[in-house]
């Protein structure tokens, strides 16, 4: 167990190291899925990044072990991406699903398997935040995007997907996505990380 509760100096560095390989990975999703998916891309990108990110979460939270680094991380990305030109709802999304994913946590003492697999499922909920206007805000979405100076092509194109049919493909496909990342890193934590000493 940890000495103290509070989150120290030592802890904000961790928590920032792990945040900064986190948004690698968005970053990685992002690309990846437009150029695997093109057309489909902003549907599949939740999905994308909780596959390929259950290792760092899991990690941070082990390493961890206290209530504020899953919180920090998605208050961070969530900036990042309201700073970046998109919708309030984006930091919202982010700083939430951040909070209560850590709650979650917290109530298995970020030791339970299942709790922390249900928390980085809820954490990864939180991506939805950049995209899900485009499904509910779409003349405010449009909106913007003319603010930015995109063309009619480049919005007809980016809105050719966008149904109620592709958000719940997208709900489901990152519940899934989320569960294998997760699993995955559990996995790997206690393969690599447990029989190494690193947590």
């Amino acid at each position: 167990m940890k000495a103290t509760n509070k989150l120290t100096i030592p802890d904000l560095i961790t928590i920032g190291v792990f945040t900064a390989l986190y948004f690698v990975l968005v970053t990685i999703a992002t690309f990846g899925s437009a150029f695997l998916f093109p057309g489909f891309n902003n549907v599949v990108l939740p999905a994308f990044c909780a596959l390929i990110s259950g290792c760092v979460y899991m990690l941070l939270a082990a390493k961890l072990q206290k209530f504020g680094g899953i919180s920090v991380m998605g208050i961070v990305m969530g900036l990042f991406f309201m700073t970046s030109g998109h919708f309030i709802i984006s930091f919202a999304g982010n700083i939430v699903m951040g909070i209560v994913a850590d709650l979650v946590a917290k109530m298995g003492n970020y030791k339970s398997k299942k709790g922390l697999l249900a928390s980085y499922v809820l954490f990864s909920y939180g991506l939805f935040g950049p995209v899900i206007p485009m499904w509910f805000m779409k003349d405010a979405y449009v909106a913007n995007l003319e603010a930015r100076g995109k063309d009619a092509t480049y919005i007809a194109e980016l809105f050719a997907n966008i149904n109620m049919g592709t958000f719940v493909l997208a709900v489901v496909l990152t519940l899934i996505c989320a569960l294998l990342g997760g699993l995955f890193g559990q996995k790997m934590i206690k393969k690599h990380f447990v029989k190494a000493g690193i947590v």
